[in-house]
């Protein structure tokens, strides 16, 4: 019988395993990222004379935006209060609105042709930018805070309903079969065993799509749809540089505070 080999005395050290651990493709696609940015930035036509034009003209526009200017705060509130409208509608529109579609896009309890619909309202309404939906419903609609409140109507029902449709896959499956043996109907299975289970979710998810239209109203402000933006746009306009800037640190401030809110919002929830 040979005796136990001694304990190794060597130091052990632990090395982080790589991302992928065949070596030819780890460095073959790093080779294939660096020869794409090459190509990319030596094919895109950057008009650098007109780039190098263009700083003095920025470090203008920076220097006359300070100190800034709050003189014309009435138009300053004018917007900011059309902004909240449009991002309280627009929350409140494409929050209700997102659960049917939510339920219909759930494949553990929507048949086939309802999840097919669902899913298409869903992906249609995340395919586009707020800002090219904006264009669309400023052309149909007009200038002013409807084409913002549809916008982002659209816009809340394609983020909300596809996280909520996730949401309702990965539910307790039991609760719902208490409700079917105890003889509920679909309606009732929805109201007592599906949605109560989702409703943290539902209402974490609303304060931060609430967050995100207040963002979004004043991009889509910018072509048209109202809000804040728009008189971002004509400050810029009459080269009014320092309420301009006034109006993006007001920005700033309104969006920081609001994220404040919904995230301790959402801490209390979940």
């Amino acid at each position: 019988m040979t005796p136990p080999e001694p304990p190794s005395t060597a130091p052990r050290t632990w090395r982080k395993p790589p991302f992928i651990a065949n070596p030819l493709l780890r460095y073959g696609l790093i080779v294939v990222a660096v020869v794409y940015l090459v190509w990319a930035f030596g094919s895109l036509p950057f008009n650098w004379a007109r780039i190098s034009e263009g700083l003095p003209r920025a470090a203008r526009i920076f220097s006359g935006g300070f100190p800034p200017s709050l003189e014309r705060y009435e138009l300053l509130l004018t917007g900011f209060k059309e902004s909240f409208q449009i991002a309280i509608l627009a929350t409140l529109l494409g929050v209700f609105l997102s659960i049917p579609f939510a339920v219909m896009a759930a494949r553990n309890i929507a048949p086939m042709p309802i999840y097919v619909i669902g899913r298409a309202v869903i992906i249609v309404s995340r395919s586009f930018h707020p800002v090219i939906v904006a264009i669309l419903f400023v052309a149909a609609v007009g200038f002013g805070p409807l084409a913002g409140i549809l916008t982002l109507t659209l816009y809340s029902i394609g983020f909300v309903g596809k996280l909520l449709a996730e949401e309702i896959e990965e539910i307790d499956w039991g609760q719902v079969e208490a409700m079917k043996a105890a003889g509920a109907g679909y309606v009732a299975i929805l109201f007592y065993a599906v949605f109560p289970q989702i409703l943290p979710r539902q209402v974490g998810l609303s304060m931060y799509q609430l967050d995100s239209n207040l963002r979004a109203s004043a991009v889509v402000g910018i072509v048209g749809a109202g809000g804040i933006g728009g008189t971002l746009m004509n400050a810029f306009g009459r080269y009014d540089y320092d309420f301009a800037f006034a109006i993006l640190l007001i920005i700033i401030a309104v969006i920081l505070l609001s994220e404040g809110v919904s995230g301790w919002v959402r801490k209390k929830i979940w």
